[in-house]
């Protein structure tokens, strides 16, 4: 395809809700927007394998707050802000006034000062990490409404308790072109596998983005995990909802 390509399907989509939001969890995102998110991905690589350049921005910043380690995330998102021409700012909260008890709305609203995103990685404990996202997004959100912030930055989640929606976009996107289209993906069968790991505590979030999503793509979904690693159940609900609206079938084993 060609850019022009990308612009017309774009055309043909609503995805008006997107702009001025966050991007926290994929399904609460609808089809449309989903594929304007692919779009956009897939008209950037094809600016950057042309070398033409993608900067939409001529100063601001892209704050990245990493609450867990983080090396493909990390690097990731520097390059996608850098690409398109915002500096990235990483806060060390050990390093700023959140040690000495400042809020998260004081935070929140003092790095959000000619930001354009903020991504947050914070995944380490059940019920929190979404939490302090959507924390984080309120004050923004009020700091703009007040005349405090001249924007709204966007906030994107970077990987949470509940889902991990930049990794599992790309995994989707590379599944679609692996297969040649999303028309393409109808009745094959993916395996989502969840276990212990020795070297370090690996988050739920990685295989519940992959059931939240994969399951609304016309693909055969199995979740296979030892018992004592089942996901939360929201989202289990979550991935037989979408699978059923898909015509697919989703189980876990």
């Amino acid at each position: 395809m060609v850019l022009n390509d990308y612009i017309k399907k774009l055309e043909q989509l609503d995805y008006e809700k997107l702009y001025n939001n966050d991007f926290l969890l994929t399904w609460e995102k609808t089809g449309d927007e989903l594929d304007a998110v692919f779009a956009v991905a897939d008209a950037l690589r094809r600016l950057r394998e042309n070398n033409i350049s993608a900067r939409i921005f001529d100063s601001g910043l892209g704050v990245s707050i990493f609450r867990d380690f983080s090396t493909r995330t990390r690097f990731s998102f520097a390059s996608a802000c850098n690409m398109l021409g915002l500096e990235v700012q990483d806060l060390d909260e050990g390093k700023s006034q959140i040690a000495h008890g400042e809020t998260v709305r004081e935070t929140a609203n003092m790095i959000s000062f000619m930001a354009d995103v903020i991504g947050i990685r914070d995944d380490m404990y059940i019920g929190k990490g979404n939490a302090y996202m959507r924390e984080v997004s309120e004050a923004v959100q009020q700091g703009n409404k007040d005349g405090i912030l001249e924007q709204r930055p966007t906030l994107v989640n970077l990987q949470c308790d509940i889902d991990h929606p930049t990794q599992t976009m790309a995994d989707m996107l590379h599944i679609i072109h692996y297969f040649g289209g999303m028309e393409n993906l109808k009745g094959k069968k993916l395996a989502m596998t969840w276990a212990y790991s020795p070297s370090y505590g690996k988050p739920l979030s990685v295989p519940q983005g992959v059931i939240g999503l994969m399951t609304r793509m016309g693909m055969e979904i199995v979740l296979a995990h030892p018992e004592g690693y089942e996901v939360m159940s929201e989202v289990e609900d979550v991935a037989i909802k979408n699978a059923k609206e898909s015509g697919v079938t989703f189980r876990m084993s």
